[in-house]
C-alpha cells in the first residue's frame, strides 16, 4: 500500500494499477494508491496496434501504469488508457512507486515505534515532507546526508523528527552518479605543457568547491586526460561538467590550442 493524499486520482495523471478483471470487451483494474478503487480501460484504450487479443496485453493480477482519462466520483467511476502510457512515463512512475514505498516502509516503523496509525504518521511528518521537498523519498534522502537538520524548516513533532532521521541516516543509501570521458588536447609551442597543467588545474579547482562531489582528472599519455565525476545528483553532476570544461576550454584555445571531449558512453 501506497498513500496519496487525495481521494480521487486526477485526469491525465499516471497511477500504478492491478488486473482485477479481464473481459473481452476491456479490462477491470484497482488503483492502490487511490485505496483500491476501480477502473476500466475499455479495449480501445488497450494498444495503440488492432486487439485481437486482449489478454495477450494485459492478464490478471499484472500490475501496470495506466493513464487517467476521466474521473466520475459521482458514479465511482475512473477510466483509464494503457496505449497512452509512453515508455518514458512508464519507466519513471515505476520509480515513483518504488520510491514511495520504500518510503512508506520507514513511516509504518515510526507508527510502530509511536503506536499510532500510519495515517497519523502521514499527517504529521509524511505530507509535511511532500510539502517541502516535492517526494517524501527526497526528504529521506536529504536527511541521510544532513540528519535531523535536513527537518529544520518543517513543523512537526520533535521526537517523530528524531525518530526518522535516525531511520533515514541508518536505511537510507544516498544514490550517485558518474560521468566518465576523455579530454583530448593539444597546444602549440615549448609552453603547451605549462598551459595544459594549468588549465586541468583549473578544472580541478571547480570540483573542489563541491564537498558533495568528487572530481578526477589524470593523464591516459599525452595528447588524453581522464575526467570523471561522481555527484550524489545527475543535475549536479552534468552542471559541474559543463563548468570544468568551459573552463579548461577556455584556456586552451586562449593558447591557440584544440581540446575535445568524449564521454564513455559515447556522448560528446
Amino acid at each position: 500500500m501506497v498513500l496519496k493524499r487525495a481521494e480521487w486520482p486526477s485526469p491525465d495523471e499516471y497511477v500504478v494499477a492491478v488486473a482485477s478483471k479481464v473481459t473481452p470487451y476491456g479490462a477491470y483494474v484497482i488503483l492502490p494508491e487511490y485505496g483500491d478503487k476501480e477502473g476500466f480501460i475499455h479495449i480501445s484504450e488497450v494498444s495503440s496496434t488492432w486487439v485481437r487479443n486482449i489478454r495477450n496485453h494485459i492478464q490478471e493480477n499484472q500490475r501496470i501504469v495506466v493513464r487517467v482519462l476521466k474521473v466520475d466520483t459521482y458514479k465511482e467511476h475512473i477510466d483509464c488508457s494503457l496505449r497512452r502510457v509512453s515508455a518514458e512515463a512508464k519507466k519513471a512512475k515505476n520509480n515513483e512507486w518504488k520510491r514511495a514505498q520504500k518510503a512508506e516502509k520507514l513511516l509504518e516503523l515510526v507508527a510502530k515505534e509511536n503506536n499510532i496509525s500510519l495515517e497519523e504518521v502521514y499527517k504529521t511528518i509524511g505530507w509535511p515532507m511532500e510539502d517541502y521537498f516535492g517526494e517524501i523519498y527526497t526528504g529521506l534522502e536529504r536527511m541521510a546526508d544532513a540528519g535531523i537538520s535536513a527537518l529544520d524548516d518543517i513543523d512537526a513533532d520533535k521526537k517523530i523528527k528524531e525518530q526518522i532521521a535516525e531511520l533515514a541516516e541508518s536505511r537510507i543509501e544516498i544514490p550517485s552518479v558518474e560521468i566518465d570521458g576523455d579530454i583530448t588536447i593539444q597546444v602549440p609551442g615549448s609552453e603547451g605543457v605549462e598551459v595544459i597543467k594549468n588549465a586541468l588545474a583549473e578544472g580541478l579547482e571547480i570540483g573542489e568547491k563541491d564537498e558533495k562531489s568528487s572530481v578526477e582528472i589524470y593523464t591516459l599519455g599525452a595528447p588524453r586526460y581522464k575526467l570523471r565525476i561522481i555527484s550524489p545528483d545527475y543535475k549536479e553532476a552534468e552542471d559541474m561538467l559543463s563548468e570544468i570544461l568551459e573552463k579548461i576550454t577556455k584556456t586552451i584555445e586562449k593558447a591557440e590550442g584544440i581540446i575535445s571531449y568524449a564521454r564513455k558512453d559515447g556522448r560528446v
